[in-house]
């Protein structure tokens, strides 16, 4: 380790080098740092003599990181965050707070954690939660947060998964929605009504096949959407037919603020997952928050596959699982 530091230059060179990553121009780092553009060319053009490799390509309106400065740029990123980290859960710690980095989507925070934040409040009452969220497709690798909710098929060399359920989809509306396809005693069919389909923009799979034939003639309009909160939102509030994750849906299906359209659920093959990397420790707090939400998340499926038989999640979940 101490050869290592000594091959390594000034940490001032790194932090002049990550604000004129960041920002692009060494004006603008200048402007940040409190210097002149001259010293962090000077600092710059110091870092990469040690290096010996160009970080930067030097263009008229800015610079632009070459290959070795983005491989350094994301490792250099890294290691000031977790500087950040550090100094932040100390200081959580000396006041008494344990804090938990969540890395999920903007549909999974609004219509699950937020319904069950004042049992989590209850449950772990010196819990501060922050989140990175995620609007559109739920996957990638997890970076600077204590876990992220993934739909992944298998664990790699830098993450360790936990199992939470399977990816289970199934169409859903508003029951006004739903009442609304119904006029003097005749369904859906026979009045022919032109349903709207709440899309998350192009993130989504095709799931026409999910929906009963008769929804597909004439036609079904579209709205697409680009933050999937939003989409379960539209939905909710009679908008049209989304389609529902069941680790988003699950709550709104329990409660009956959403229901099934069609009657049909189907599994992916993939599951979705608690994602963490290998060489994070795990916290006490952060193994009880995930079996917490694991819990809550599997009682919330137990109760749709009670309350709505015929979505089959019995036989799905038994072949997933």
């Amino acid at each position: 380790m101490r050869k290592i530091r000594l091959m390594l230059p000034s940490m001032n060179g790194f932090f002049t080098f990550e604000a004129a990553a960041r920002c692009g121009n060494f004006a603008r780092a200048a402007e940040e740092l409190n210097v002149t553009p001259a010293a962090v060319s000077r600092m710059v053009g110091r870092l990469e003599e040690h290096i010996g490799f160009p970080l930067f390509d030097r263009l008229p309106g800015g610079v632009a990181l070459t290959e070795p400065g983005r491989i350094l740029h994301e490792a250099v990123g890294r290691g000031f965050s977790g500087i950040e980290r550090a100094l932040q859960e100390i200081e959580d710690r000396r006041i008494g707070i344990e804090t938990v980095t969540l890395s999920v989507s903007t549909g999974f925070t609004t219509h699950w954690m937020m319904p069950h934040m004042a049992e989590l409040k209850r449950d772990f009452p010196k819990l501060e939660l922050r989140f990175q969220l995620i609007m559109s497709a739920l996957g990638g690798p997890v970076h600077d947060v204590d876990l992220g909710m993934r739909f992944v098929d298998r664990a790699d060399a830098r993450h360790e998964l936990s199992y939470i359920m399977p990816e289970i989809v199934l169409p859903v509306c508003s029951p006004s929605y739903a009442e609304a396809g119904v006029e003097n005693g005749r369904s859906v069919s026979a009045v022919r009504r032109t349903i709207r389909v709440i899309r998350l923009s192009e993130a989504e799979p095709d799931w026409s096949h999910l929906l009963p034939p008769e929804a597909m003639d004439p036609p079904p309009e579209t709205m697409d959407l680009d933050d999937y909160g939003i989409v379960v939102q539209a939905a909710m509030l009679g908008q049209g037919v989304a389609l529902g994750w069941l680790n988003v849906v699950g709550h709104g299906l329990r409660t009956g603020a959403l229901i099934p359209f069609g009657g049909r659920a189907s599994a992916t093959g993939r599951q979705c997952q608690f994602m963490r990397l290998r060489d994070k420790p795990l916290r006490p707090i952060v193994a009880d928050l995930r079996d917490w939400i694991t819990r809550r998340l599997r009682a919330d499926i137990d109760a749709v596959a009670g309350h709505h038989p015929d979505l089959g999640l019995d036989g799905l979940l038994r072949n997933t699982m």
